[in-house]
């Protein structure tokens, strides 16, 4: 019980990082800054905001094979697949697509390379993806909390 409550506070708090980044941090540099200054701010937090979703994404990872573990050994379920597992490995593709494909793409648009897509192209995928994986760390964060019960301890 004390894991799914962990599991349940770390996908809150990544749900938190992840809209308070994209939501207000990246928007308001855009409101008090030049934007090329802006615009770079705005990627190194979204940067540090991947590698965190990373760290979070292997440790939530973590707790849930072995809650997973622990339930199958007491025959409380027969998969180890769970829609857990699932959201946790679509955020951490959808994490290391937008972080180290779609990145450096943008990277090369903005700097005039030739490319199949415009940077405002490879900007809204990119931020299409961003918002998508919020929806998938809310709906973990969501399934967690159904998962638990107050007087269970």
């Amino acid at each position: 019980m004390k894991l799914l409550r962990l599991q349940t506070l770390l996908a809150s708090t990544w749900l938190g990082m992840i809209a308070a980044i994209g939501g207000l941090a990246a928007p308001g540099l855009f409101v008090v800054l030049e934007r090329a200054v802006a615009g770079k701010a705005a990627g190194h937090l979204f940067t540090l905001e991947a590698k965190v979703s990373l760290a979070f994404a292997i440790l939530i990872f973590a707790i849930e094979r072995r809650r997973v573990r622990d339930l199958a050994e007491q025959g409380s379920t027969k998969t180890v697949l769970t829609g857990n597992l699932l959201l946790i490995l679509g955020v951490l593709f959808l994490t290391i697509f937008g972080e180290f494909a779609l990145r450096p793409l943008m990277e090369a648009a903005k700097a005039g390379q030739p490319s199949r897509l415009s940077f405002g192209a490879l900007h809204g995928l990119s931020a299409g993806l961003y918002w998508l994986r919020a929806v998938l760390v809310a709906c973990l964060a969501w399934r967690l909390t159904s998962q638990t019960t107050p007087f269970n301890d």
